[in-house]
């Protein structure tokens, strides 16, 4: 199984977007996610440009040709990985549907943005669904990440502070300050152990959200 690539790029193209890699003599063509095509694109990865990429591999008995799918971070796969776990999304889909950092789509599902994900090339109202009834309360770390800013080695910074960075996150998800600053303070309050871990505070203010909704 292949787990990971580094190469030279022999060719890269937008439609479909895919880039083949020549590595030990031998040329692998990988598809590639619409957003990850466009950060490779961004950051002038070429023909004869150096490359390495994260791959998920796919092979099954109805489809014994294997499906090598690309990321330029562990946590765009890790992703990956989960959104194939939805009822209906094979990898095929999946890699067309990426075509927003995954961070913009971890927190469409925490935060049940049914339009947003219906946005997504592929996914209509029932997928959409069946998406955030699967992974709801399961990406929300990956819904804190700031793609751009993820380390080369595929790892998000560490906060400095679990409280103000939670409160930061869900600004930019589209939550007023004061409002912002209110759940991270109630959940804070119903479980105090949260209050130095920012995935665990993140998931009670999302968890709290959810059982409001219901």
């Amino acid at each position: 199984m292949i787990n990971y690539l580094t190469g030279t790029v022999r060719s890269l193209t937008r439609d479909p977007a895919k880039v083949v890699i020549v590595a030990g003599g031998v040329g692998y063509e990988v598809s590639l996610p619409t957003y990850v095509y466009q950060s490779l694109a961004n950051d002038g990865i070429r023909e004869g440009s150096e490359i390495e990429l994260e791959i998920y591999y796919h092979v099954t008995e109805r489809q014994p040709k294997p499906m090598l799918v690309g990321f330029r971070h562990p946590s765009e796969k890790d992703f990956f990985e989960q959104l194939i776990q939805v009822e209906g999304i094979g990898p095929a889909k999946a890699a067309t549907a990426l075509v927003f950092p995954v961070s913009t789509i971890a927190s469409a599902i925490e935060t049940e943005d049914l339009g947003a994900l219906q946005r997504l090339p592929g996914i209509g109202s029932r997928a959409a669904q069946k998406i955030v009834a699967t992974l709801r309360g399961k990406v929300a770390a990956t819904a804190l990440l700031q793609d751009a800013g993820i380390s080369e080695q595929g790892h998000a910074p560490p906060p400095a502070d679990a409280r103000s960075e939670a409160v930061e996150a869900l600004v930019t998800l589209g939550y007023r300050p004061t409002e912002a600053r209110d759940k991270v303070e109630d959940a804070i309050r119903r479980v105090p152990d949260v209050i130095d871990d920012l995935q665990k505070l993140m998931r009670e203010v999302f968890r709290a959200q959810v059982s409001q909704q219901e």
